[in-house]
């Protein structure tokens, strides 16, 4: 069943900016049942990203502000540059009753909060790139006017596309070094380890197969702390 929004109705989630990180949110809340896909309307200037957001069944629009009018969660995951021109047009349309949830890197609150109106209800994201396969990393960080209730609903939301955590916003920004940009870290080691056994005359393939599982079988709860070397008989 979806989750519920205001009363009785169905939550009902914006996303300004429709790339794959947006994409990949909206994909995490259908395939978990936390959203319908009819609920979700994806806002871009462009029908190049908002073709895969109407491929999952959502509704997609090129006004920003018609985000804003008929959802009261709304996602920002525009290119950070662009975030300040985007939450200028959208501010006239801005309520009480919104929740505004931002997924661009290094954009602080205190902007956000500066450039909406006053009280704006407003939240940071940092996600990463498996998220895509409902297996992100992601922390979050409240404003000054984001509740308890306002985070539990974005977390509990958020958990559809893997472990989300909240933080003070000082650790937002060391999360993109430690987990945005780890990914690039751990590919390369994974690529380095099939590389070694193709060398060693493993077909590439398999090298890549049984690296990939290797990085899989190390993430996985039992293996989260070394073994009690001197327990063993």
């Amino acid at each position: 069943m979806a989750a519920a929004g205001q009363g009785m109705d169905p939550l009902r989630v914006g996303f300004v900016g429709a790339g794959r990180m947006a994409e990949a949110i909206a994909q995490g809340f259908i395939r978990a049942g936390k959203v319908e896909a009819q609920h979700i309307l994806a806002s871009a200037p462009t029908d190049r990203n908002l073709s895969h957001f109407r491929a999952l069944g959502c509704r997609t629009t090129h006004s920003n502000q018609e985000v804003l009018q008929n959802c009261f969660l709304v996602f920002f995951a525009t290119k950070p540059h662009v975030l300040p021109a985007v939450l200028a047009e959208v501010a006239p349309v801005v309520t009480a009753e919104h929740i505004l949830v931002s997924v661009a890197a290094g954009v602080s609150l205190s902007t956000l909060e500066e450039l909406l109106p006053p009280t704006a209800r407003v939240l940071r994201v940092s996600p990463n790139l498996p998220c895509m396969v409902q297996e992100g990393a992601m922390v979050m960080a409240r404003g000054r006017h984001a509740g308890s209730s306002e985070a539990t609903l974005l977390q509990t939301l958020l958990e559809a596309c893997g472990q989300c955590e909240e933080v003070p916003e000082a650790h937002v920004d060391i999360h993109t070094g430690l987990s945005g940009s780890g990914v690039a870290f751990v590919c390369a080691f994974s690529e380095a380890l099939a590389e070694g056994a193709i060398k060693m005359g493993m077909p590439g393939g398999l090298a890549h197969r049984i690296a990939a599982q290797t990085l899989l079988d190390c993430s996985s709860p039992t293996m989260q702390e070394p073994p009690d070397l001197h327990t063993r008989k």
